[in-house]
């Protein structure tokens, strides 16, 4: 399915998917940004959450691509685990057409809270590499696939979930943590916009037109990621876990 895009739409689409790619580059939560947009011009559910998944790709891609040639990514550490959440966002997204997902609409609030309240309140985490509470092997089968099914799933604050586990149990510096957290999340992505993409769902125009923007936000905030570290990743955090969490409460008492 596509639909016709006026220069107007087009344009706000530009800049909403590079305001995303930005912050999703930093903190994840991008498509915090994108979909109540879309929604708000009358897209259909599916196709937005289809395109969305299409132009946030691209932009994790990007992050991902840019972080490693600064050296914050070590593709030969984490290409396993990438591909970890790969199966594992196959699955969920496989699930996801079998089950409500608004079952989930009680747990996913609470926990997004609980991360944000986690950087808010430690302002130490993942300031320096720390020794890992969990080996690397449970961590990549087990983990990392699990918040990849989460992701094809469900899908809000995945990229925030991605960096807490990569602090708290792999003992991360934030930087490294976000880098890795962008790895994971490009496979999760890739899994579930082929299974949107064979179901007819992704609309190619407007997915065109928030890619070009994505790719700026994403070099611009992976660049920015880079240099000032831990003084904006977390407290982007923290910020779009709250934001979250208030769209949530707002989707589930004033809708």
């Amino acid at each position: 399915m596509d639909v016709e895009l006026g220069w107007n739409i087009a344009l706000i689409l530009f800049f909403v998917a590079m305001l995303a790619g930005f912050v999703d580059a930093l903190a994840g939560g991008g498509g915090l940004i994108v979909i109540p947009v879309m929604m708000l011009m009358g897209f259909p559910v599916l196709n937005v959450l289809a395109t969305n998944k299409l132009q946030g790709s691209i932009g994790t891609l990007t992050s991902s691509l840019t972080m490693m040639r600064r050296g914050v990514i070590n593709y030969r550490e984490l290409r396993l685990p990438a591909f970890m959440s790969f199966l594992g966002a196959c699955l969920g997204t496989a699930l996801i057409q079998m089950i409500d997902p608004s079952v989930l609409d009680f747990l996913i609030p609470i926990v997004l809270l609980a991360i944000g309240l986690y950087f808010l309140l430690t302002p130490s985490a993942g300031q320096t590499e720390k020794a890992a509470r969990m080996s690397r092997r449970p961590f990549e089968m087990g983990v990392v696939p699990a918040i990849g099914f989460y992701d094809g799933f469900f899908g809000p604050g995945t990229g925030s979930f991605f960096s807490l586990a990569n602090i708290t149990l792999r003992g991360m510096h934030i930087v490294k943590a976000s880098g890795a957290a962008r790895l994971f999340n490009f496979a999760s992505n890739v899994a579930s916009v082929l299974v949107f993409v064979i179901g007819g769902q992704v609309l190619w125009l407007a997915g065109a037109v928030m890619i070009c923007g994505q790719i700026i936000g994403s070099v611009a905030g992976s660049l920015v990621a880079v240099r000032h570290g831990s003084r904006l990743i977390r407290p982007l955090i923290v910020l779009v876990c709250f934001a979250m969490v208030i769209r949530f409460l707002l989707q589930r008492f004033w809708a």
